[in-house]
């Protein structure tokens, strides 16, 4: 376009920055966005928030703080809830409490209340804290709000009791009892090392009764070697689902999160293309979806099947 002589407007420049910021293509994201600035082009608060949820996903702290100092700075939008959200998710992942609180309260001051998203970030950053009190009261604060714990936000909880010493483990086993009365029970047994094996495989077959089926695989905020192991567990899970002459979903799929995994070099996604490969499985990246691997019940049907081939015909 500009070696035809054309001068790029701001919605040019807008739709490249929207879509350079959603495939986290974040060295060409900022480079528009200083491109912007340079010509005098404001932005509005969707665009800033494209780039600030670009910046936490990719763990650029230093532009996402200097994005946010200018969004302060525009005289045509302001901070909305999810401009804070992002802000609070980037301390959080860095530990850095003090930052997060002072966002959060910023947040407060604003008008907004916080929601799930980024009471799981702050509870996250004073688990990795050591700072179980506050952990237990930033879960309080979820039930005064009235929002339902969801999963990851257990997830988190659970996450959070690896961190944690043995003598203060009875406080987070409070809260997961009081979001998931079945997972806290099971847990409780764990941690309090019962020997009845019986009592454990009840509590465990209670709580799988309630989990809901779910043929997609979430990998995202997971260890490269965490997300490989994952993947195995989950085609064997399948296979055995095949077996037992369980239906498998239209659609199957793997996420990875897109872009680079957090604060890390390498991104899970660029690793799962070469070794899908490897495993010459069906499963194709999403040309619309970053960071997702699709396929169809039929394709894995067949794929799984002509794993287990080898085995039956050793055995």
């Amino acid at each position: 376009m500009i070696n035809n002589g054309f001068v790029p407007s701001w919605a040019t420049y807008a739709s490249l920055l929207r879509a350079y910021g959603r495939a986290r293509y974040g060295e060409d994201a900022m480079n528009v966005y200083k491109e912007m600035m340079k010509k005098g082009l404001e932005l509005n608060v969707v665009l800033y928030n494209t780039l600030l949820a670009m910046c936490a996903d990719m763990g650029y702290t230093d532009e996402a703080v200097q994005i946010f100092e200018e969004l302060k700075k525009s005289e045509t939008c302001k901070p909305d809830a999810w401009t804070f959200s992002s802000l609070i998710t980037i301390y959080s992942c860095r530990c850095k409490v003090s930052e997060a609180e002072n966002m959060l309260n910023e947040m407060l001051e604003e008008g907004f209340e916080p929601n799930i998203y980024v009471l799981t970030s702050i509870l996250q950053c004073y688990g990795k804290a050591n700072q179980t009190d506050d952990v237990v009261r930033t879960f309080d604060r979820l039930q005064d709000l009235g929002i339902t714990s969801d999963d990851r936000f257990c997830g988190c909880l659970l996450n959070v009791m690896t961190q944690t010493p043995k003598e203060e483990l009875g406080k987070l086993i409070g809260c997961i009892e009081s979001a998931n009365s079945k997972l806290g029970n099971l847990v409780k047994h764990l941690v309090e090392e019962e020997n009845n094996n019986e009592v454990l495989r009840q509590e465990a077959s209670l709580l799988f009764d309630v989990i809901s089926k779910d043929w997609s695989l979430h990998l995202k905020s997971l260890s490269l070697g965490a997300a490989l192991t994952a993947l195995h567990i989950w085609m064997s899970d399948l296979s055995k689902a095949l077996e037992n002459g369980e239906e498998l979903r239209s659609l199957l799929g793997i996420n990875t999160g897109h872009g680079k995994h957090k604060y890390s070099d390498k991104g899970i996604a660029s690793v799962f293309v070469s070794h899908l490969r490897e495993l010459n499985s069906p499963f194709h990246e999403a040309p619309g979806k970053a960071g997702w691997f699709f396929t169809t019940k039929v394709a894995a049907k067949s794929w799984l099947e002509s794993r287990t081939l080898p085995e039956l015909v050793s055995s």
